[in-house]
């Protein structure tokens, strides 16, 4: 059997296959490319969400504030508030309550939402004051209303 001297195989053929700093580096631009293109186009959406949550928990609760008024023949008041939707008031001898299967839900960013009967904008109000947690805002801290 003859003898292979390791000098004799060519240098290319011995390199390993790899990845070099170069190829690293460019791998890693891109990367962040990507996400510097997507990320805030991610978290947009995100944001709409939220509020569509608003919404669709601001509606639930109008819809069990009806339920509320149908059964005594008002809405709570201010100082009862949306906890009469799921405890009894001492003088409402005909609540029918809880009017919410779950607990009251606060809004997305953990806040409670604003009710107040009578309110300026209709019989009641009920809002939330968005990802700020005060009145007025613009963009994602802006006031999600019921009017």
């Amino acid at each position: 059997m003859p003898t292979v001297r390791v000098s004799s195989i060519p240098r290319a053929r011995c390199r390993l296959g790899g990845f070099t700093l170069l190829k690293l580096l460019v791998v890693m631009s891109i990367i962040g490319l990507l996400a510097g293109y997507v990320g805030p186009k991610f978290f947009a959406h995100i944001g709409r969400s939220e509020v569509k949550a608003v919404r669709a928990q601001i509606d639930g609760l109008e819809k069990a504030l009806d339920q509320y008024r149908i059964d005594l023949g008002r809405y709570p008041s201010t100082e009862e508030g949306l906890q009469a939707l799921m405890t009894a008031p001492a003088d409402a001898s005909r609540w029918a309550g809880p009017y919410l299967k779950k607990a009251l839900p606060n809004d997305p960013w953990g806040k409670p939402y604003q009710y107040v009967q009578p309110g300026e904008h209709g019989e009641f109000d009920l809002y939330s004051f968005g990802r700020d947690g005060q009145p007025g805002g613009t963009g994602e801290a802006a006031d999600i209303v019921n009017w």
